[in-house]
């Protein structure tokens, strides 16, 4: 697919500074040089600009907040001018009157301000901002908020459950009693265009907003192609056979920890027949249907959240530009 790395999230070419994970000595000279610089995470939200959201701020790393981080620091990468890019999690952070339960969900639109930071600086959930970041901004929020999520998650040994620690700046976790290292986690989403004629098959889940509909999903089970976890999805959610498949783009999704697999997959029938205990309700829309959503025209039919992977290709397949 031609425009596949336009995806949110994707195609930047950030340079991960693979070598230097390891090098202790060059990471705290730089460190100490001034030339490394680091983002600001609490509860997986980014810190940004203020008001337009649209960037995210770097802090230089002797800023005093650092001291409330909940660990060490974790190595994203460097800019082109060479500078270190790291991030450091506050989750441990308490602002006053938070509403805890609306936190990270579908759409939290709350933002929290630091009083030791910046006065024109928010945290702000990253599904929220994510269009208005550049393609390197968005790349480097994404594998922050995967990174420090996966550290949350896993600090006790999956082998003999003796708690692990920190290695290679953040890329990898040791445990000390049995030796077992553990690597990120990403788990392996397909994300179906499934079309027949001038129709789409779209799908909800429960809880989503009022009218809207995606393109339907669904893990890659353990022994299974991209191409067979397209067809199973699809049956098992609405009934519909699928025949041809072909790989379109993938996206990123630190949401806590998925790599989104973007299929184009041939419907062999029509009729659906749903799974109540796997989607809430699926039906055929035209081109004209979606086009209408997208502007906003639609009388019932809400698009699917801008940045997310299923609007790209969706907007794609209205453009015919899917090759």
């Amino acid at each position: 697919m031609r425009h596949a790395e336009t995806v949110t999230f994707g195609g930047s070419a950030l340079d991960r500074a693979h070598a230097l994970r390891g090098d202790d000595a060059a990471l705290s000279q730089a460190v100490a040089n001034g030339q490394a610089d680091t983002l600001l995470l609490w509860r997986g939200k980014p810190l940004v600009r203020a008001e337009t959201l649209d960037g995210l701020i770097r802090l230089p790393m002797d800023h005093p907040v650092l001291a409330q981080a909940d660990g060490p620091p974790i190595l994203l990468g460097q800019d082109e001018n060479s500078r270190l890019i790291f991030a450091h999690d506050i989750s441990g952070w308490r602002p006053e009157g938070v509403d805890e339960s609306g936190l990270n969900q579908f759409l939290d639109m709350s933002e929290q301000a630091h009083p030791d930071l910046p006065q024109d600086t928010v945290f702000a959930e990253l599904r929220r901002v994510m269009t208005r970041l550049s393609a390197r901004d968005a790349e480097l929020a994404a594998t922050a908020r995967g990174l420090l999520g996966w550290h949350a998650s896993h600090g006790f040994c999956a082998r003999c459950g003796a708690q692990s620690t920190m290695q290679r700046h953040g890329w990898q976790r040791q445990c000390a009693s049995c030796g077992a290292v553990h690597f990120p986690r990403t788990d392996p989403v397909v994300i179906m265009l499934i079309t027949r004629g001038n129709n789409v098959l779209m799908g909800r889940s429960p809880g989503w907003p009022e009218g809207m509909y995606s393109l339907l999903a669904g893990f890659v089970e353990p022994g299974e192609t991209i191409e067979a976890a397209v067809r199973r999805e699809v049956d098992e959610e609405t009934g519909i056979k699928v025949g041809d498949v072909s790989y379109l783009a993938s996206q990123p999704w630190p949401f806590p920890a998925s790599l989104m697999i973007g299929c184009r997959g041939e419907a062999l029938s029509d009729v659906i027949t749903i799974d109540p205990v796997e989607i809430e309700d699926a039906l055929w829309m035209t081109r004209e249907d979606v086009m209408q959503a997208f502007a906003g025209e639609h009388p019932f039919l809400a698009p699917a959240r801008k940045g997310a992977i299923a609007q790209f290709l969706l907007r794609n397949w209205l453009a015919d530009s899917l090759d």
